[in-house]
């Protein structure tokens, strides 16, 4: 066989055609991984460019923390999230390992803090309830601006109560106890709260005031001067006053966790108080009556000494006359005098003279003067209770009538004052004198003579005599009233002419009247005719008398008037 084409029948060739080639074209379906690879570097790059620098934050615990899960807040703004959580080589604290954002990386200085977020109870306030449903996170303060770049922090064990972005200032309390107040505790102005207590330092070796740092947000912090005074306000205060019964709670929070109040002393106009400046020092009073006996600058020092009981008087207790304050006890003591053998107390008191004078009429070199002119008048000193129910007590200034003649006597600047036994104590030793005089009565023996009195009187009584001097006496009285009665059976007839008497003198004087009318003009007759009628008159008036009198006790006549 021959493969030439033209050997086949038809003339016809029997070869397949020969392929043209196609040329390649680029698929839609390579996008997808194109695009996704391009995705995943964009993603990649900015995580890289965003990616912050590792901080280490050292706390007491971990309770809370998670790696990969707990964030880094700031304003609830996620600043980092944690990588790792590890024990530091003397297992005492745990070290957080915090990827931080680019973003935060000017905020790590020396001057951020760190704290763990979780619910606590300060007292009666709650906070961090929002971490029972997403979980603790560590807070951050920047702080302020101007620090040094780190990458190691100490964190905080409780949240800081300054912030950085909280507008306000610092002071400083000093006190001579903390009592209750304690970290986080309110201040109050007015009853509003307007700061917090920041903490407190304790004194070098325990010895002096403690110092108590607060913080006062703005704008109330403009409202403190110079002569702003603070007190504790911590507790329930339960007082029995003149109004009864007084129960004083500042809030619930003051209630458990302390507080402190402060407020402003009258302002004088003539010498105004600047404001307070930056970290100022003030000093903290127990109470707000503390504060404001502070407010009083003048000083009048006084003592007593006493000899009578003062249970119930403590230093702080008022000085009153006539009830009203003018200043308080600043020490009870006792005075033994050892060659004497006697004892006493004495008494020093602080008088505020402005609660009774002007500033302008208060003179030091003339309050002797003014205290000797008082005692003069029988000012003297006493132990008064204020109050039954507690067995509270005071000093009593009181003037007390017809007192014994006393000189003021002076203990260097110290103004001494008579004394006199008043309130309970007073009474009591009244009724000790009584008893002692009642005691020095011989009662034996006048109740032995009232006995033999009595029995003397008995047998007197018992005798015949005087039984006979009984019997003559009833019968003297039986004859007397049947004397009365004859005497007056005997005067009857003389009672029913004496009215007859009477009209027919009056008819006389009438005639007389007439008479002396005929015969007028300034003549003997006629003046002594005008003294008859005037006789007349009274003899007529006395007659009147006479029968009015005999009519309501005819006896008179035999007993007499």
């Amino acid at each position: 066989m021959t493969d030439d084409p033209q050997d086949c029948p038809g003339g016809r060739s029997s070869a397949p055609p020969e392929a043209s080639a196609r040329k390649y074209r680029f698929s839609i379906v390579w996008l997808v991984p194109i695009v996704a690879l391009g995705i995943a570097g964009y993603l990649g790059w900015r995580g890289f460019m965003g990616r912050g620098p590792e901080i280490t934050i050292t706390f007491d615990t971990a309770d809370g923390l998670t790696s990969g899960q707990t964030q880094v807040k700031n304003k609830a703004v996620p600043l980092g999230t944690v990588q790792d959580v590890a024990l530091t080589p003397d297992m005492r604290h745990v070290e957080v390992r915090v990827r931080m954002s680019a973003k935060s990386d000017p905020m790590l200085t020396d001057h951020a803090r760190f704290w763990v977020v979780r619910p606590r109870l300060n007292g009666a306030s709650v906070t961090g309830l929002e971490t029972l449903m997403t979980g603790a996170y560590i807070a951050m303060d920047p702080g302020t601006p101007g620090g040094k770049a780190t990458t190691r922090f100490n964190g905080l064990e409780s949240p800081p109560g300054l912030r950085s972005d909280q507008p306000g200032n610092t002071y400083t309390l000093i006190s001579p106890s903390l009592g209750s107040i304690g970290q986080g505790a309110p201040v109050f102005f007015r009853d509003i709260d307007v700061g917090e207590v920041l903490g407190y330092t304790m004194p070098p070796g325990g010895v002096g005031p403690i110092l108590i740092q607060v913080f006062i947000r703005a704008p109330y912090d403009s409202y403190l001067r110079t002569d702003t005074r603070f007190w504790n306000v911590s507790g329930v205060q339960v007082g029995f006053g003149a109004g009864g019964l007084k129960v004083k709670l500042q809030s619930i929070q003051a209630l458990f966790s302390g507080g402190v109040a402060f407020g402003l002393a009258p302002q004088r106009v003539d010498q105004p108080v600047p404001s307070a400046p930056r970290n100022s020092v003030f000093r903290l009073y127990e109470s707000q009556e503390a504060a404001d006996n502070a407010g009083y600058r003048e000083r009048l020092s006084l003592a007593t000494y006493l000899t009578n009981s003062v249970s119930g008087l403590a230093v702080g207790a008022q000085v009153t006359m006539f009830g009203i304050q003018v200043g308080t006890v600043t020490s009870v003591k006792l005075d033994l005098d050892q060659k004497a053998g006697t004892a006493r107390v004495r008494v020093g008191m602080e008088i505020q003279p402005e609660r009774i004078l002007p500033t302008d009429q208060i003179h030091h070199d003339t309050m002797a003067a003014t205290v000797q002119a008082l005692v003069d008048n029988g000012l003297r000193a006493s132990v008064d209770t204020a109050s039954l129910l507690t067995g509270e007590s005071v000093i009593g200034l009181n003037f007390v009538k017809n007192a014994t003649p006393a000189m003021v006597q002076a203990e260097g600047t110290t103004l001494i004052i008579p004394n006199k036994a008043g309130g309970i104590s007073g009474i009591m030793d009244s009724l000790s004198t009584v008893a002692d005089k009642i005691a020095a009565m011989p009662l034996t023996q006048v109740g032995v003579n009232l006995n033999n009195l009595l029995a003397h009187s008995d047998a007197r009584i018992n005798s015949p005599e005087v039984r006979q001097a009984i019997v003559a006496l009833r019968d003297s009285l039986h004859s007397i009233q049947g004397l009365a009665g004859d005497a007056r059976s005997g005067m009857h007839p003389l009672f029913q002419r004496l009215p007859q008497m009477s009209k027919q003198l009056d008819g006389t004087l009438k005639n007389a009247n007439v008479l002396m009318a005929s015969y007028g003009g300034d003549t003997d007759f006629h003046r002594d005719l005008q003294q008859m009628v005037v006789q007349l008159n009274e003899a007529a008036r006395s007659l009147r008398f006479l029968t009015d009198f005999l009519n309501r006790h005819p006896s008179a006549l035999i007993t007499g008037r």
